[in-house]
C-alpha cells in the first residue's frame, strides 16, 4: 500500500485501517493477491489481479485477451464494486477508482481528476508549450501531468525514501504533546 503524505495545514480524513477494510470488504475469488491500494488525500485507488488467460498465439493476441478479459471483470463486478465504494467513501472521505490486471495488461476503470493550482513562470510554460506543440499533450495541463509521471518514474526510489521519511516525522508528531 503506497500513501501520500498528509500536509500539516490541511484537513484530511485518516488513512489509517483503509488497507485493511478493503482486505475484509472484498469478495473472496475478486483477485488472485490481496489487491494494491494507493491512497492519497482525495482518491483510494484499488487495483487487483485477476487471472490471466492461457497464452495466445502472439503478443497482440494475448494484449487482446488480457484486455477482454479485465473488460469481463469490470462488467461483472460493476454493481458490488459500486456498493463497496459507496461505503467507503462515506467511511473515509475519499472518491474510490478501480482497477484490475490480466497478465501484462493493467486498466484503471474510474479515476479521479483533481485540479492542481500551479504558478508556473514563463520558462516552465514554454516547457509545457513545447510538449502541446509536439503532440506528446493535447492541453498545458495534459503536459504537466505527463511530466509529473516522468518525474516520478525516474525518482521512484527517491520519493519512497521520501515518503518514509515524512511517516516518522508523523509517527514523531503523534507521540508528541496533544
Amino acid at each position: 500500500m503506497r500513501h501520500a503524505p498528509a500536509r500539516a495545514d490541511q484537513d484530511v480524513p485518516a488513512a489509517d485501517g483503509i488497507a485493511g477494510w478493503f482486505a475484509g470488504r472484498l469478495p473472496d475469488g475478486w483477485f488472485e493477491a490481496p489487491a494494491e491500494i494507493t491512497i492519497d488525500r482525495d482518491e483510494i485507488l484499488v487495483v487487483g489481479r485477476i487471472p490471466a488467460p492461457d497464452a495466445a498465439a502472439d503478443d497482440a493476441g494475448k494484449a487482446e485477451v488480457e484486455a477482454g478479459r479485465v473488460i469481463r471483470f469490470r462488467e461483472e463486478t460493476r454493481e458490488a464494486r459500486m456498493k463497496i465504494a459507496r461505503e467507503a467513501e462515506h467511511r473515509f472521505g475519499r472518491k474510490v477508482a478501480w482497477g484490475a490486471q490480466a497478465g501484462d495488461t493493467t486498466h484503471v476503470f474510474t479515476t479521479l481528476s483533481v485540479p492542481v493550482m500551479t504558478r508556473l513562470r514563463q520558462p516552465e510554460r514554454q516547457v509545457l508549450d513545447t510538449l502541446v506543440d509536439a503532440g506528446v499533450a493535447r492541453s498545458r495541463s495534459e503536459a504537466l501531468a505527463w511530466c509529473v509521471k516522468l518525474v516520478g518514474r525516474n525518482t521512484e526510489a527517491w520519493l519512497a525514501e521520501l515518503r518514509t521519511a515524512m511517516e516518522s516525522v508523523q509517527q514523531v508528531r503523534d507521540r508528541g504533546p496533544a
